[in-house]
């Protein structure tokens, strides 16, 4: 394991890599203003996480859950994409390089930053999913009333993955896929502890890994660099060697 992102940069260039895998968590949209899950400052800071992200407490008081997930929602629409984002997005638009972008994160800001091919592991906060039919919907704008329903009368849950729910299968084995047949992986901002997510790191038999973290985390020692920088830095010097790789 190396923490030199300039010798970063160089293997990356040498590799010249044409399918890249990237994996990213909270730690990428920390950087626009939306606090993570976990540490000090957290997002889930002073109440549990299981009162509010799970099935019962849904089933339990639909209202209270939904009041928290507006101001979640609210908070995120008036962040924007950052330069991490950005490059990430600029790098799925590369004909030459096929770039599968597996996110954790529930803020729909790859999306809005313009990224191609990517799998929202855990779902999206401006979607909803009818807990009748599990019909899915687009659902940006703020709702007029809380616990918002479905057309047929049914409650309108948000269509995220809760505590004790499974990731859904397709996304899961597309991810699987994705890692297992990439010769670059790139793993950004996330803590390494949330599974089966970071269980998609084992899969990885290509070239190059590279992970970029503010701190440590649970994968740095399974990668070949780790390096200790915010992700708004790093990705788009990373992002640049791969592009330029190509010529």
């Amino acid at each position: 394991m190396a923490n030199s992102i300039y010798e970063a940069i160089l293997a990356i260039e040498k590799l010249r890599p044409r399918t890249v895998a990237v994996l990213t968590g909270a730690g990428v949209s920390a950087e626009s203003g939306i606090p993570t899950f976990r540490g000090a400052g957290g997002l889930w800071e002073g109440f549990r996480a299981e009162d509010l992200a799970t099935p019962s407490a849904f089933r339990n008081d639909p209202e209270r859950v939904w009041r928290w997930y507006e101001w979640r929602r609210d908070l995120i629409r008036k962040a924007l994409p950052n330069k991490a984002h950005l490059a990430l997005a600029a790098l799925t638009h590369v004909t030459t390089v096929h770039t599968t972008l597996i996110t954790q994160n529930v803020d729909a800001l790859h999306d809005r930053a313009g990224s191609r091919n990517i799998i929202e592991l855990h779902g999206s906060l401006f979607r909803t999913r009818c807990v009748a039919d599990g019909a899915v919907e687009a659902a940006r704008e703020p709702f007029p009333q809380l616990p918002p329903r479905c057309s047929c009368g049914s409650l309108l849950r948000p269509d995220v993955v809760w505590f004790g729910e499974a990731l859904d299968s397709e996304d899961l084995d597309r991810s699987a896929a994705a890692v297992a047949a990439a010769d670059l992986l790139l793993v950004l901002g996330t803590s390494g502890v949330v599974h089966p997510a970071a269980g998609l790191v084992s899969l990885f038999t290509g070239s190059l890994s590279v992970e970029v973290n503010p701190v440590a985390s649970a994968l740095s020692p399974l990668l070949d660099f780790a390096l200790q920088l915010p992700a708004a830095q790093a990705v788009p010097l990373l992002v640049h060697a791969i592009t330029r790789s190509q010529r």
